[in-house]
């Protein structure tokens, strides 16, 4: 039977990603069958609930084929089984002689930089298609798995689950390996530490600090590094520093290093060089099982017809997803009614409302400052190029994010209709023909949609 058990699991890895076998279905043991029920041993908890969540369906219907429509699949947590595999995948790329140890709860310790979210943890992130390899990635960072690369990019537009996926390293380090010294911090932080250092005279200390005391660097939104070029020198070098020495590093940004507009080279490589992952927006089968997960968490019964609306609805991200979910019960709890569809359909409407909120002003203030111009400039007579093609831009994107009518978005620029008319289909041509005039105009348009501009 322990045969046949091989080839059921030879069929499975046909069937899912090569990373998702290796980590999950790989370790997995037969431990015995009888009265049409085969145990299987999982390493520990951890494995369990996630093979019980993920793959067990999977695994019963190839039971099924091999054996028949009988049998049972029982899924147990067994010492042998973790003690096998630790022989087995010495040396592996996800080594599980260590793997899968589910975090302690309980509040970490961080040496430096922001604190993490309690419930930030790889028990609390819902896995789906679109963020299955990221789980996979940052989890083998975590435990230490001896792969060729010790860094990770994590790379998503806000809201998709970066942050989470970032501190539940964090907290898994933490808690299981607690010599190692977590530092949590976003390039903004980085940044303004380093010019705080450089105005008390204590730049060695920095120095000191993040090239020689730091074990894993958590560094968030690499993005926000764009112009500034001492920060770049600083970083490329202290990352110089961690990366001969072994240690973890964990990046996460809104778009890829290549697109990100005035990086230095040097910065660019060592992010390109890490494992990249991208993490794209949840389908409707991951978002119900988000809601549910997190109405649990709110102690709170929600009716499956209200997660399927809200689920179908709300599309964008996953803390829009979470903010109606919580809307819906906050205005349930405010106003002492019960959670109906009526009540659900007023808080999608608020959402939708909310995320309108690009105006034109704020695309002019975010094209200006982003080509270095100032909004007078962009709206007056000037026919130099400099201010001609920003202000093209900002007129496409005016088109783009908001309901004005072309004449509205010409006087707004102290232009004619035609003129702004030309500039949307000038820049719509460019973005066609120019690959780095798309990326520079998409890149800007991140910053809109998630807010930064603001």
């Amino acid at each position: 039977m322990e045969s046949v058990w091989a080839e059921v699991k030879s069929a499975i890895k046909e069937q899912i990603p090569g990373h998702s076998f290796r980590m999950w279905i790989d370790p997995i043991q037969f431990s015995r069958g009888s009265d049409q029920r085969i145990v299987l041993g999982c390493p520990n908890y951890f494995s369990k609930k996630r093979i019980e969540n993920q793959y067990s369906d999977l695994i019963r219907t190839e039971i099924r084929k091999m054996f028949g429509t009988g049998w049972e699949l029982v899924l147990e947590v067994t010492a042998k089984s973790h003690k096998k595999n630790s022989e087995k995948h010495a040396g592996s790329s996800f080594p599980v002689s260590n793997q899968l140890v589910l975090p302690k709860i309980g509040n970490p310790v961080m040496h430096s930089g922001r604190m993490l979210r309690d419930h930030f943890t790889f028990d609390e992130f819902v896995v789906g298609s679109s963020n299955d390899f990221a789980y996979s990635a940052a989890l083998s960072l975590a435990m230490g798995a001896q792969t060729r690369n010790s860094s990770l990019l994590l790379m998503s537009g806000t809201g998709m689950g970066k942050s989470h996926l970032s501190q539940a390293i964090g907290h898994y380090i933490a808690k299981e390996k607690p010599a190692e010294r977590v530092y949590y911090i976003t390039a903004e932080d980085f940044t303004n530490e380093m010019i705080g250092s450089l105005k008390n005279n204590t730049s060695h200390q920095f120095k000191e600090k993040y090239r020689t005391r730091c074990d894993v660097l958590l560094l968030e939104d690499i993005q926000f590094l764009t112009g500034k070029e001492h920060t770049q020198v600083e970083l490329a070098m202290t990352l110089d520093h961690l990366f001969e020495s072994g240690k973890k590093i964990m990046f996460s940004s809104s778009c890829l290093p290549s697109d990100i507009p005035r990086m230095n080279d040097q910065l660019k490589s060592r992010f390109s060089s890490s494992i990249i992952s991208h993490i794209d927006a949840p389908d409707f089968k991951t978002r119900v099982r988000i809601l549910k997960k997190k109405a649990a968490r709110e102690n709170c019964r929600i009716p499956d017809g209200i997660i399927d609306y809200l689920a179908g609805e709300l599309t964008g991200d996953v803390r829009q997803l979470e903010s109606g979910l919580v809307g819906v019960i906050a205005k349930s709890s405010l106003l002492g009614v019960p959670i109906d569809m009526e009540l659900a359909e007023s808080v999608v409407r608020n959402i939708a409302v909310a995320r309108k909120a690009i105006t034109i002003d704020l695309i002019k203030e975010t094209v200006s400052r982003e080509y270095g111009i100032t909004v007078p400039e962009m709206i007056s007579k000037s026919r130099k190029q400099t201010v001609v093609r920003p202000r093209q831009i900002a007129m496409y994107l005016s088109r783009k994010y908001t309901d004005q009518t072309l004449q509205a978005i010409g006087k707004s620029f102290n232009r004619y209709h035609a003129t702004a008319m030309h500039a949307v289909g000038c820049i719509e041509k460019s973005m066609k023909e120019e690959v780095a005039v798309k990326k520079h105009i998409d890149y800007i348009s991140k910053k809109l949609e998630t807010g930064v501009a603001r």
